[in-house]
């Protein structure tokens, strides 16, 4: 085995030590660069990323992108003669993503096992034609009012509005023809060597019956980080309500491979909105304490689905939110390693496990149960609760929403091998916590709090990063920095224990309605 070159004993840990305190001292983000348009959006030519760039079209350098890129090709025409074309997203860690400018929908989110076996995680239509029609949103843009308002009335001062009722009695998702089945003008973009898909649309005054035309730009970013980075942002020329999301429903065992039941979910949520038997909150915040809908720790998405009438279909309200940029929800599927973490700027998010999926073609053929969704957002019936966040967008207002949906792999514990990590935390794809001194290093430096260190949080590493990181996927978790120290000589523990370790790093390997939510 040949030794990592930056570990000498215990010198170079130290050292390697002051380094990352001096870290923590300093070192902000530069500004976000302006984004760049692809100068011929009509252009089926590959757009790249350059190299040095940051993750989500962020600013400040750190992860090599080249290899980073996104393709188009033409799918169908729509119903108006207006063609249709997928979108891929490709980053040089091979994972994929392909969208439409039809909904500006997701339809492949294509990432790695435990034993870098790539699958889609997304549910999608065989053909893209059953976009076209009324269905089960898959991975489509909702508005103008994403989840339901009551009866489909609403108030701005002592005016009324009477939208269509499309769910039952109440208004779900934008009405009759949402945002889901608009067709998007799209560009092809890149933001300091990240590449992405900006979509654009213009809602006119009275479309579905809702006040003022908006204008609206949501793009998707795929990032060196593994991430899907979507970003809204949409003005009006008239009062309006507003709530946007995406529909994606999500199986991180693959797509059409069964049912998420054996998922372990975990949401960083301490209370969800009760609601009535159609689904519309009776406007209070009740705790998940001592109920199923408990999911602050690490629990099996179906070990309690059964207590809860007609399956989850819930808001859950952010705890702490205030508009910035946080972690809410992480799902892993034991059987495949797969991990995904949502992070959103949003005070609330769905929770939503397929209740109304039944195997028909109409629903893309995939049983009950086959998907979950986490739809990051405003709160349901916003409008007509004076207690809930308001979703009243007015003229010189820009509404801005950021969620980030993290892809990572967790491999399985040897026999033997400790966990590590609270029931919430984020376990490390290398099954361990590592010593406590590795462990509250991390902690420190890790600055978006996803329980590891990427090159961007510890850029002044350079090539001796790709040493510790022995799984190459692009992070320095605990173990990793343990191994990699135990590796050099010290174990952490004593002069009595150390020893040399000769094993080379292993190699990556709520109630019934009858509408769907």
């Amino acid at each position: 085995m040949v030794r990592p070159s930056f570990l000498k004993p215990t010198r170079t840990l130290c050292s390697l030590c002051v380094v990352f305190a001096l870290l923590l001292c300093g070192c902000e983000q530069g500004p976000v660069p302006p984004v760049e348009a692809d100068p011929d959006s009509d252009s089926d030519e590959e757009v790249r990323g350059g190299g040095g760039g940051a993750s989500g079209g962020g600013g400040g350098g750190g992860f090599p992108v080249a290899g980073s890129s996104v393709t188009r090709r033409k799918l169908a025409t729509d119903p108006e003669g207006q063609s249709v074309y997928e979108y891929q997203l490709t980053n040089s860690h091979g994972m994929q993503v392909s969208l439409i400018n039809w909904g500006a929908a997701v339809i492949m989110v294509r990432v790695p096992d435990r034993n870098d076996k790539y699958e889609n995680v997304t549910l999608s239509f065989e053909k893209v034609e059953s976009y076209f029609e009324p269905g089960p949103y898959f991975g489509a843009i909702c508005g103008r009012y994403s989840n339901r308002i009551a009866g489909g009335i609403f108030k701005i001062g002592e005016t009324q509005f009477k939208l269509a009722t499309n769910n039952d009695t109440n208004h779900l998702h934008g009405g009759i023809r949402g945002f889901n089945r608009r067709f998007w003008k799209a560009e092809k973009v890149k933001n300091d060597g990240t590449v992405g898909v900006k979509f654009h649309l213009e809602s006119p005054d009275g479309e579905e019956n809702y006040p003022g035309t908006l204008s609206i730009d949501v793009t998707y970013w795929l990032t060196e980080r593994s991430e899907l980075k979507i970003e809204y942002e949409a003005t009006t020329d008239k009062p309006t309500v507003l709530n946007l999301t995406n529909h994606c429903y999500w199986n991180l065992g693959g797509a059409g491979s069964g049912d998420i039941l054996g998922h372990e979910l975990t949401l960083d949520c301490q209370h969800y909105l009760p609601v009535d038997k159609t689904l519309i909150p009776t406007g209070d915040r009740a705790t998940v304490s001592g109920t199923p809908m408990d999911f602050l720790s690490p629990q099996p998405i179906g070990s309690r689905i059964e207590k809860v009438e007609g399956g989850y279909d819930h808001c859950y309200t952010v705890t702490g939110a205030d508009g910035s940029l946080k972690r809410v929800a992480q799902v892993h599927d034991p059987k495949t390693g797969r991990v995904m973490e949502i992070l959103t700027t949003e005070p609330g998010i769905q929770f939503y496990t397929g209740n109304f999926l039944d195997g028909e073609a109409k629903n893309g053929g995939f049983p009950k149960h086959g998907a979950f969704c986490l739809e990051s957002q405003h709160f349901p019936d916003s409008p007509n609760q004076p207690d809930f966040p308001t979703t009243l967008l007015k003229p010189g207002e820009t509404y801005h929403q950021t969620t980030v949906h993290r892809f990572s792999v967790r491999r399985a514990r040897a026999p033997g091998e400790g966990g590590g990590g609270r029931g919430g935390k984020r376990k490390s794809s290398g099954g361990g916590g590592g010593s406590g001194r590795i462990g509250s290093l991390i902690e420190r430096l890790d600055k978006d709090k996803d329980g590891k260190i990427g090159k961007e949080e510890a850029s002044f590493l350079s090539r001796r990063f790709d040493s510790i990181d022995a799984n190459s996927d692009g992070f320095i978790e605990s173990k990793e920095l343990d191994d990699a120290r135990k590796r050099a000589g010290g174990s952490g523990r004593s002069k009595s224990s150390k020893k040399k370790n000769t094993t080379p790093p292993e190699k990556p390997a709520g109630k019934k309605s009858e509408k769907k939510n």
